[in-house]
Formats: structure tokens, C-alpha cells, sequence
């Protein structure tokens, strides 16, 4: 299952490398959510900085759908996807191959954004640790439920409009958790950064372990 998943992951991120879909449309589109954003909010800063956890998450939230919708299309067509299944690799490790290449889009989306909040929103960063574990454990979850619903919508002609109706109401709660961990990190942590950073790692170990057990046959379905 290891071996497989670091040969899908290995494929995907090179694709990602030749085609450079996620450094010119994805990015551009992430950080574009972000300027559209601080126009809105005007030249406040107290709003900006008040604003500024939810509407981080709510940018990383529409860029992981495009690429989540990236992920499927480099399965390419229904036949590609029975080819796959036909070279005998473990669908479970096709999934964690998937999720890990979608998590690293998403860590590197994840960094920039930072930049781009610090810069437009004027924030600054009180408990760096409490940061990363919030982003990392929510990209997990992002990547884990966007792959297990890509999977659902994959076989689908309508699969560009279903995707977002599938998976945007399914990542609410990392949007909410998300947003009240990453305030907190701004203000120093405490408990209740710690309680909101559990909702993160409780959701990502559900779509994870459901991933695995479910992605063979919903593609399978599909």
C-alpha cells in the first residue's frame, strides 16, 4: 500500500511540475481571493485583522476544490481509471498516493497565503507552533475528504459543478476549526486553540481511515 501510494503521489506531483496548472491558475486565482477580500473589507485595519483567519481559510477552501478537481482530471477517462485499477496497484495506496500530493499543493497554497494575510491584513504570528499544526492538520483533512468525494464526482459528466456541491458543505467544519485555531495562534494559543486544533485532527483521522476503506469501491462504481 506504501509503495503504491508513493508511486501515485511521485506521478501526480510530477504531472503538477510539467503542466504548472497549480503555480499559474490555482495560486494566482488563491491569492487573487485574498486581494478581493481586503478591497472589500476597505482600508480598516482592525476589520482586516479580525477577518483575516476566516477569510485565509475560505480562500484555501475554494483553491483545494480546483485542485481537488486537477486531481481527478489527471485520472483522465473512466477507461485511464480501469487501466489503473488493472496494473494491480492497491486502491488504498491510490488514495493516500492522491491525498499526500493534494496535501503538498496544499501545504505549499498554505504558505503563501500566510504571506499574503501578514502583508494585506496586517497580522502577526504570537504561538508559531499552534500555526503549523493547524495547517498541516487541516490540509490533511482537506486533501483526505476532497480525494474520497473527487472519487464520487470523478465518473461524472457534471463532475466540474458536482464536486463543490459534494465536498464545500463536508469541509464546514474545517473552516470553522480552522478559523478559531488560526485566531487563536494569533492572540498566543491557550486551550482554546487546543480545543479547535482537536475538532482539525478528529476530522482528518475520519476521512483519512475512510478514504482508505472506501476509495476501491467508489472507484470501482463510478
Amino acid at each position: 500500500m506504501w509503495r503504491d501510494a508513493g508511486l501515485v503521489a511521485g506521478r501526480d506531483l510530477r504531472i503538477e511540475l510539467r503542466s504548472r496548472v497549480a503555480l499559474w491558475q490555482i495560486l494566482p486565482f488563491a491569492v487573487l481571493v485574498l486581494l478581493l477580500f481586503a478591497f472589500a473589507l476597505g482600508p480598516s485595519r482592525q476589520a482586516l485583522r479580525q477577518s483575516a483567519p476566516g477569510l485565509f481559510w475560505l480562500a484555501v477552501l475554494f483553491s483545494s476544490v480546483l485542485a481537488a478537481q486537477r486531481s481527478i482530471a489527471i485520472e483522465g477517462t473512466p477507461a485511464t481509471r480501469e487501466l489503473t485499477r488493472l496494473l494491480g496497484l492497491d486502491p488504498a495506496g491510490i488514495f493516500l498516493g492522491k491525498a499526500l500530493a493534494l496535501f503538498v499543493e496544499l501545504v505549499a497554497l498554505e504558505i503563501v497565503l500566510l504571506g499574503g494575510i501578514v502583508l494585506l491584513f496586517h497580522v502577526s504570528i504570537a504561538t508559531w507552533l499552534l500555526l503549523l499544526a493547524t495547517c498541516l492538520l487541516a490540509a490533511i483533512g482537506l486533501s483526505s475528504a476532497s480525494v474520497l468525494y473527487g472519487s464520487l464526482a470523478g465518473g461524472a459528466r457534471t463532475r466540474a459543478t458536482l464536486l463543490p456541491v459534494l465536498v464545500l458543505p463536508v469541509l464546514a467544519p474545517v473552516l470553522i476549526a480552522g478559523t478559531r485555531a488560526l485566531s487563536a495562534s494569533f492572540v498566543g494559543g491557550g486551550p482554546d486553540g487546543l480545543r479547535w486544533l482537536s475538532i482539525l485532527a478528529v476530522f482528518a483521522a475520519v476521512y483519512t481511515v475512510l478514504g482508505i476503506a472506501l476509495y476501491g469501491p467508489l472507484e470501482e462504481s463510478s
